[in-house]
Order: structure tokens, then C-alpha cells, then sequence
């Protein structure tokens, strides 16, 4: 799908002054963008974005070299300028100060008070601009024994439970397969950000957002975390098995694997029916869901073989048939190439002069909003790209020499 080209987005006149690197941030600083912000991206002039070097792969640039622009890059950074500021000198600080005083959000995923000593912390920003919505992503928040550690998305994953749920259960605990707590943490922080938008049209007060990726984490245990806090009892590993329905998890075809969703008794029913088993869900170890989850195991052994003996096609077909939730098991390659995907426009095709092939492919944003769509309006940026064009709006409130690469000629 081609990129469009949109106006007015809901977003459209405010400005993110975005500090932020690696995923959480990015993620949501893009999003904003996606949704009509214009958003200023803060970069080191030594090397920009950790990300930047996440690679290969990079975008080929027209000379047939890699670029900075890595893929893992590109997926949370279209929509935005890059300037390229050293933030540790009384120049790249005066640079922020004069873009702070024009945004209406700033977004910062340095360490609990590390911003502080440049004088780039909420109450200084706050001071410049006191309507601003100023928001901090870390680690562990502003807050807590453990405010001082470092955050990872691998040590969120870790420390707020959801590894311990994840992987066979004989294995060992897994991650999931994308940076998901960094991911998750930016759209809370998304949200946030939105709320407090909302707080200073109808009061004129900016306020600070303090958000974390383990609080994050936490939230989204969902289910599993209120089962325990209910019952008392701590979750296991169940592998692709669901700790509340049974059957409800992923099956092996003779070709592949399916996902095979039993939500009810009947469902079940017409299930063991398809599978010529009929007189299972007559059988009081399987009649109810509850039973079900009593016998977990000899119910999924007496299955297993069943659905081996059926290819994919047959059990999708089938299961559609009788009215029971069924799906394949897609490679991403597989999954990026189906009609639905390509319907919903979430591939989508964005020209990039810095590309050899004069464009860039990269994921679509989910949102579909019929009077103030998404728009893919800019590329992932180069390292420093937009830094004149950016400055330049700023007229005499910053001296183009503090800007490496500007003189004052310029």
C-alpha cells in the first residue's frame, strides 16, 4: 500500500520535543506523529539513536551503501526530525530551552533525575513553558527502592512476572518474541500524554507523567495477575495453553499448526464433532469448561493425534464450518502478505530519498479514525537531517553556531 498524504490529523499543531531513544519512547513520540504532532527528535551528533546501529538490516542508500537507517530504527521513528544536539553542552541545553519554549510536550527516557544537571528536568522545562506536559519513561519510575536501575525491556520482562508464564512448561522461562514491555510502555505513555492534554485544554495546567516499564508490565498481566491476587494461587507456564479455557491453544497439523479457540460448551461440542469424537462432550470429565481444566492433560493427549492427522486447510475449513474460532499459525512473511493485512493498509510503502530504491516499506499504525486518519507524512529521519530546517523556525531565539554543522553564516 502507498503512503497517503493527510491533513489535519487530530494531533495537527501541536509539537513533541522528543528526547527519547531505543523503543518505549520512540513508540510513543511516533504515534503521536502518526496522529498529526509534528515531532522534533533530539539526537547525539556522536552516532544519534542507540538504534541506529541495531543492524543489519539497513535501508541501502543510493551509493549501494548501508545507511543509519537500521529496520529495528525505522519501526518506531517515521514522522519526526532529527536534530542533532549534544545535550551535555550549555550550547545543545540553550538549543532545548528555545524548543521547549514552542512544545507542547516534551517526552524523555533518561534515567530518574539524570536530566536534571543539564537543566532539562520537568521543573526546569516548566519554568520556560509552565503549560507543558512533560513525560518520563524508565526503568522502574521516578519512584521506589529500584528508581536508579537501568531499564530493558528483557529485565521488565523479567522482573514483572510475564517470563515466568511464557515458554513450555518444562522449559525455561521465555521472553516474548518483540520488545513487547517497551512496546506496551509507550502506548501507556501514549495515553498519558493524551489525559493530561485533555487536563490542560479545560484547565491550562501541563502537568508531569511519570511511567515505567515494570508498572507497565504489571498492568498488562491481565488476567493471570487478578487469578492470583483472586486465588492465591501463582500462575505456571502452560506453554500456547490458556490458564481459564480449555481447549484453547495451538495444535499440530499434518502441514503446520493452527490455533484452536474453544470458548464454550458447544463450541466444544461441535469441535469433538468435527474431529469424529463426538461422545466427548458427553463425557462429564469434558461436558463443561470447568471439567475441562480439571482434565487438561488426558483432554489434550486424546486430541493431539487428531489434529495431526488433518491438514491445516481441512482443520481451518472445518472448524469455520461448525462455527468454532480457528486460525493458522503464520511466519511473519506469510502474515504481512495476506488480503487482510494488504485491506487494512497495515503494510504501507513511504517514499525515503534516502533509500536506493527511493521508498521504505514499514508497518502500518492500527488506528482507523474516519475524520482524522493517520498520515505517514516523513521517513525515519538521517542522523541531524531536519537540524537547519528545524532551527530555522526558531528565528533569533537560537544562535544557528550552537548547532553542529550550522555556522553563523548560515
Amino acid at each position: 500500500m502507498q503512503a497517503e498524504t493527510m491533513t489535519a490529523g487530530a494531533l495537527d499543531g501541536l509539537v513533541v520535543l522528543d528526547l527519547t531513544r531505543i523503543l518505549a519512547g520512540p513508540t510513543a513520540t511516533q504515534l503521536l506523529g502518526d496522529l498529526g504532532a509534528t515531532v522534533i527528535k533530539i539526537e547525539n551528533p556522536a552516532g544519534g539513536d542507540d538504534t541506529r546501529a541495531w543492524g543489519p538490516p539497513y535501508v541501502t542508500g543510493p551509493d549501494g551503501a548501508p545507511t543509519d537507517l537500521s529496520a529495528y530504527f525505522m519501526a518506531a521513528n517515521r514522522n519526526k526530525q532529527s536534530v542533532a544536539v549534544d545535550i551535555a553542552t550549555p550550547e545543545g541545553q540553550a538549543v532545548i530551552h528555545a524548543l521547549a519554549a514552542t512544545a507542547d510536550i516534551v517526552v524523555e527516557n533518561f534515567k530518574p533525575g539524570g536530566l536534571a544537571k543539564y537543566r532539562l528536568d520537568y521543573a526546569s522545562l516548566k519554568a520556560i513553558r509552565p503549560d507543558l506536559v512533560y513525560c518520563s519513561i524508565s526503568g522502574y519510575g521516578q519512584t521506589g527502592p529500584n528508581a536508579a536501575k537501568p531499564g530493558y525491556d528483557l529485565m521488565a520482562q523479567g522482573y514483572g512476572g510475564i517470563m515466568s508464564l511464557t515458554g513450555a512448561p518444562e522449559g525455561e522461562p521465555m521472553k516474548v518474541g518483540v520488545g513487547i514491555a517497551d512496546v506496551m510502555c509507550g502506548m501507556y505513555a501514549t495515553v498519558g500524554i493524551l489525559a493530561a492534554l485533555r487536563h490542560r485544554d479545560r484547565t491550562g495546567e501541563g502537568q508531569h507523567i511519570d511511567v515505567a516499564l515494570v508498572d507497565s508490565q504489571i498492568a498488562w498481566l491481565i488476567n493471570e495477575g487478578v487469578n492470583y491476587l483472586t486465588s492465591g494461587k501463582v500462575p505456571v507456564r502452560r506453554g500456547n495453553g490458556h490458564p481459564n479455557i480449555v481447549p484453547y491453544q495451538v495444535f499440530e497439523a499434518g502441514d503446520g499448526h493452527v490455533i484452536v479457540a474453544v470458548g464454550n460448551d458447544a463450541q466444544f461440542r461441535r469441535c469433538a464433532a468435527f474431529l469424529g469424537v463426538e461422545g466427548l462432550a458427553d463425557t462429564p470429565d469434558y461436558a463443561t469448561n470447568p471439567a475441562r481444566i480439571a482434565n487438561r492433560e488426558a483432554l489434550i493427549a486424546t486430541l493431539v493425534p487428531l489434529f495431526r492427522a488433518r491438514t491445516m486447510a481441512a482443520i481451518i475449513a472445518g472448524l469455520e464450518a461448525a462455527g468454532v474460532p480457528v486460525g493458522p499459525v503464520n511466519r511473519i512473511d506469510q502474515a504481512l502478505a495476506t488480503d487482510q493485512v494488504g485491506a487494512r493498509g497495515m503494510v504501507v510503502e513511504v517514499p525515503c530519498p534516502a533509500a536506493q530504491s527511493g521508498h521504505v516499506r514499514l508497518l502500518g499504525n492500527p488506528l482507523k479514525l474516519s475524520r482524522t486518519p493517520v498520515s505517514y507524512r516523513r521517513p525515519p529521519p538521517r542522523l541531524g537531517q531536519d537540524s537547519a530546517e528545524v532551527l530555522d523556525r526558531l528565528h533569533a531565539a537560537v544562535d544557528p553556531a550552537t548547532v553542529p554543522g550550522r555556522t553563523r553564516a548560515e
